[in-house]
């Protein structure tokens, strides 16, 4: 965790991070796996399927490390949301994409060793599938140099699919996945890198998928630490 995250926020950053758990595991049955894959320290761009407004909690309990979010900037003028997302230290981006300032900060707090969660899809799923990856995160990674961490959610979709009011009871997997690393970035060109984080993401969702089928020993996400970094 950074040194200019004040005490305060750490604090409710871990209590918030607690309660959140607890509503995972007890309204969704979400377990975890692959932690183990989560690198402990540097900069990582970590990459998620999209499936549901629930997904930036839902990846970031998932990470022992604390996770950095993007909002869009209209977010930080609403009454209602505006304050939180400013305690979270939330990053405002355009509708249309980061946008200059957007990128400058993601990038310092990348640089900086944190960790920075995106949807490389840009958008949720329509239907539960995976759409092709929009090429913004090759930019992200060379220029960062920083690894990137795939993640598969699934379930999510299923509690809280586009155009539902309010998400249901269900059953949630994540899974992480092998990092790319800056060297494995740096040797591919842009599609190259597209088709390997799309695959690895892929092969996460689908393992998440076989998990809820099958049943697991997943690793549930009160056993991990609650310690923000």
């Amino acid at each position: 965790m950074s040194a200019s995250r004040s005490f305060a926020k750490r604090i409710t950053y871990n209590i918030s991070r607690v309660a959140a758990q607890l509503t995972a595991v007890l309204l969704f049955r979400m377990r975890c796996e692959g932690r183990d894959l989560i690198p402990k320290e540097g900069g990582i761009l970590v990459c998620s399927n999209h499936q549901s407004l629930l997904d930036p909690v839902l990846v970031g309990l998932g990470c022992d490390r604390r996770m950095n979010y993007l909002a869009r900037d209209t977010l930080f003028r609403s009454p209602a949301f505006g304050w939180l997302i400013r305690w979270y230290d939330a990053i405002p981006i355009q509708r249309d994409g980061f946008g200059i300032a957007g990128i400058k900060e993601t990038l310092k707090r990348l640089k900086r060793g944190e960790m920075v969660l995106i949807f490389p899809e840009g958008t949720r799923t329509l239907d539960g599938t995976i759409a092709p990856l929009k090429p913004g995160f090759c930019s992200l990674a060379r220029r960062g140099k920083v690894s990137l961490l795939p993640v598969g959610l699934a379930g999510a979709y299923e509690v809280w699919p586009r155009g539902s009011k309010f998400p249901r009871r269900g059953t949630i997997r994540l899974r992480f996945g092998d990092p790319i690393t800056p060297t494995e970035v740096a040797a591919m060109s842009d599609e190259e890198l597209i088709d390997c984080l799309q695959s690895r993401i892929s092969e996460c969702f689908e393992m998440s998928r076989k998990s809820i089928s099958g049943g697991d020993a997943a690793e549930t996400l009160t056993e991990s630490s609650t310690e923000g970094k």
